[in-house]
């Protein structure tokens, strides 16, 4: 697919020939090492290198400027000096797909699994999964509000569950909620071991719940449209010891539910 292309930022005007393929602009855009398209001129009909070349910084430099904003955790367990070259390398292999930034970086877990270099840090994927996860729960639509008053009358093994879309559920090898409170919230430095945790959105910002074991297996159950009785019994199956009480107590003061009906 080729078009003539204009790109405009504060200072600059861009102007593509015909012949230059968006693929082709796309890439030399995001790789510094790249040289511009042959055919790209300025608004005035010269060569346009040193101005794609300052086009090109400031793209990626508002990518990674994004990366940190969406990557808090990450972020703060790299540091600086380390995040942003790995962000770069990010970019440069993940263009974005939206002109909505709120969007961007859903393949960085995966891509930081790949680093060799970062193995000895394994918390580093879930931890990004961690950041995506807080930050869709963010901008996820309101849905109406759960009154617990509706269950009045029913068998409580018989009930199903409604979610909020901002509600969501992790599990991981890591203790990601431990390292989540030691980064953000002064929190001892944390343990070895597997977490689970629930993100809820009662009001504007994300919260995040540490789960009990078993915790993680009893609401993905109820998630799936299983009833509390059915999904209770499955947890007993690998948790023997599990008490669901105190967590329907959060599940229905956390804003982790909604009513049915009106769901976007």
């Amino acid at each position: 697919m080729t078009q003539t292309i204009r790109k405009t930022d504060a200072n600059h005007t861009l102007d593509l020939a015909a012949e230059i393929s968006q693929s082709t602009f796309l890439a030399a855009l995001l790789q510094p090492d790249l040289a511009p398209p042959e055919g790209l001129i300025d608004g005035q009909n010269r060569p346009a290198g040193r101005r794609f070349s300052v086009y090109r910084n400031n793209v990626i430099a508002s990518l990674i400027d994004a990366m940190e904003v969406g990557f808090p955790s990450v972020f703060k367990l790299l540091g600086a000096e380390n995040f942003r070259p790995l962000a770069r390398l990010f970019v440069a292999e993940h263009p974005p797909h939206s002109p909505l930034l709120m969007h961007y970086g859903t393949a960085f877990p995966s891509f930081l699994a790949k680093i060799d270099a970062l193995s000895r840090f394994p918390y580093l994927p879930d931890m990004a999964h961690l950041d995506l996860a807080i930050r869709q729960s963010y901008h996820s639509p309101d849905a109406p509000p759960f009154d617990p008053q509706d269950l009045e009358g029913n068998p409580l093994e018989s009930l199903r569950f409604s979610f909020a879309p901002a509600t969501k559920i992790l599990a991981s090898p890591q203790p990601i909620f431990s390292i989540f409170q030691h980064l953000f919230n002064a929190a001892p430095r944390p343990n070895p071991g597997p977490e689970a945790l629930l993100i809820t959105r009662a009001e504007f910002d994300p919260i995040p719940h540490s789960l009990p074991p078993g915790g993680h297996s009893f609401i993905s159950g109820i998630m799936q449209g299983h009833t509390l009785g059915i999904a209770y019994e499955n947890t007993l199956t690998t948790t023997p010891d599990f008490d669901p009480t105190p967590l329907l107590s959060l599940l229905m003061t956390s804003g982790a539910l909604c009513a049915e009906e009106g769901l976007p």
